[in-house]
């Protein structure tokens, strides 16, 4: 039986400054949904007045003052349809601690619980692009300049915009898995029928080495086998028989 297909929502927010617990709020939310890793077309966006200044950080990051907000609308105003957009899914969010803090905060000043108990799971793109590639920078430009997605757009941070550069950073880093989720194990495409897929019909473009390539090739395992004082076996293994019989 087909599985149902498994939702997804890229999720980054704006706020006043970094601190949920002393009074920080949020004042932009961006989600983009993908399903069967391809972004649907459907997105939950909003700006909302925070009823408090922003402060001068944060500004320089994202770019807006309390008086562009005043005429937005308050979180209460909005935060059943943001819980109806997210209601179910895997949230996918880059450093998700600190939204999922504010969110938090939010949903429990209008008596919604917290987040989490509207989703199905929150992952950690953050995290996971840490385990990937321990030791580098990991911000969402970071990961842009390294998968090859091009955010020369992105002057100042914005919830909709870095939602969307995140769906395509978390496609790249997952690219060859059949679920966005990392497993354990491997996953194997089988038919229906439990059988392995068969691929024979599939147009597959075989690049064979040039006569130069080969040649490179071999400097280079002439000179591991030199630096290694002949004790590599690689060419004993690959040989056919009768060459390493002579």
């Amino acid at each position: 039986m087909m599985q149902p297909a498994q939702r997804y929502v890229v999720l980054d927010t704006e706020t006043t400054g970094l601190n949920a617990r002393t009074g920080d709020r949020v004042i932009e939310i961006g989600c983009v949904e993908m399903i069967d890793r391809r972004t649907t077309g459907r997105h939950y966006h909003t700006y909302l007045n925070p009823e408090r200044e922003i402060d001068a950080g944060a500004t320089a990051v994202h770019g807006f003052t309390l008086d562009d907000l005043r005429d937005k609308p308050k979180f209460a105003q909005v935060a059943r349809d943001l819980v109806e957009f997210c209601a179910g899914a895997v949230i996918i969010i880059h450093n998700a601690p600190f939204d999922v803090g504010f969110l938090d905060a939010e949903l429990g000043r209008v008596n919604l619980g917290s987040f989490t108990d509207h989703v199905q799971d929150v992952i950690d793109s953050l995290g996971f692009a840490r385990e990937l590639h321990p030791g580098k920078r990991n911000s969402l430009d970071a990961l842009c300049d390294r998968y090859g997605i091009s955010n020369a757009h992105r002057a100042l941070h914005g919830a909709l915009l870095d939602a969307e550069l995140l769906a395509e950073v978390y496609l790249a880093m997952t690219r060859g898995q059949d679920s966005l989720v990392m497993d354990a194990e491997p996953v194997v495409r089988r038919t229906s029928s439990g059988g392995a897929s068969d691929l024979s019909a599939l147009p597959l473009r075989v690049l064979r080495a040039s006569d130069e390539e080969l040649l490179a090739h071999e400097a280079v395992l002439d000179s591991v086998d030199k630096d290694s004082s002949g004790k590599t076996i690689w060419r004993k293994i690959s040989a056919p028989d009768d060459l390493q019989a002579a």
